[in-house]
């Protein structure tokens, strides 16, 4: 809550309290403030003893950090219940990646393109194979 709150921040915030509540009522209302953060506290831990116990003993472990998606999503992807470490671990992803990238732009194993295309195929020359053929050329990079 207060991780950004720097040393001049603090200083400030201790000058405006003396300024406003004066030096002789704010020791008791550090003390006051204090008690309710105490009592706030008691309730929260109470109310969480009091969840688990109707929960019953299947719940004992249970966190209710768990809540949050991104630490239930964290904690069931680090247990390897289902033996997924394996298969993320054999799982390269650049690598398929590059796979996919050349076998587009290499078809049927041969050069990557024409010289100095960069690997590019020109979708503005006709093929003079296909004779009349009027529909337009397929393009690997639109798909």
């Amino acid at each position: 809550m207060f991780n950004d709150l720097g040393p001049l921040e603090l200083v400030t915030l201790v000058v405006l309290a003396v300024l406003v509540f004066g030096p002789d009522k704010l020791p008791r209302l550090i003390q006051d403030v204090s008690r309710f953060i105490r009592k706030v506290r008691e309730f929260s831990d109470s109310a969480k003893n009091d969840i688990r116990t109707e929960l019953g003993p299947d719940f004992k472990d249970f966190e209710f950090e768990d809540l949050n998606p991104k630490t239930f999503l964290r904690k069931q992807l680090d247990s390897d219940e289902l033996g997924l470490k394996e298969i993320r671990n054999g799982f390269d992803l650049k690598k398929e990646m590059a796979e996919v990238a050349d076998s587009v732009n290499s078809p049927g194993g041969e050069s990557p393109g024409p010289k100095g295309s960069g690997g590019r195929i020109d979708m503005t020359k006709k093929d003079e194979a296909s004779g009349s053929d009027d529909r337009p050329p397929f393009d690997t990079d639109a798909t």
